[in-house]
């Protein structure tokens, strides 16, 4: 990771990292409620905020009975099953698809798209959980 990303993300408050990751956790639990919105990206960006965040944070985050063994494969680099990748890849470009076909700004379009690249990338380069 570039340096000046580095120092750019530890001058971030912990409460800011905090924040984020409960936002992003509110995000994941309305993807588990609505078909079309990933819930697993947001669950993992709201696992690397906590990392940042706090420790109670990230105790709270693990141990949490709903999505508490996805996480604890993730945080300890066991990596993320592929279904779970393969489900979050798909779901993620059809519901980002189907925004960009809804919104009419090329501004937002383009956003979007860079969001699909970036976020297929992160999961693509996770590690794959083997199955025992």
């Amino acid at each position: 990771m570039n340096s000046k990303i580095k120092t750019f993300l530890s001058s971030i408050p912990k409460p800011v990292w905090n924040v984020l990751g409960s936002i992003f956790v509110g995000i994941g639990i309305i993807g588990i409620l609505v078909p079309l919105l990933p819930t697993t990206p947001f669950l993992l960006l709201a696992a690397y905020c906590f990392n940042r965040g706090s420790e109670k944070m990230r105790n709270w985050f693990k141990n949490n009975k709903l999505f508490g063994s996805y996480m604890n494969n993730y945080y300890e680099k066991k990596g993320v099953p592929v279904r779970t990748k393969i489900n979050s890849i798909i779901i993620l470009w059809i519901t980002i698809g189907i925004s960009m076909h809804l919104i009419p700004n090329t501004y937002i379009r383009v956003l979007l798209a860079i969001i699909l690249v970036g976020v297929t990338i992160y999961l693509i380069s996770l590690r794959t959980l083997k199955d025992n």
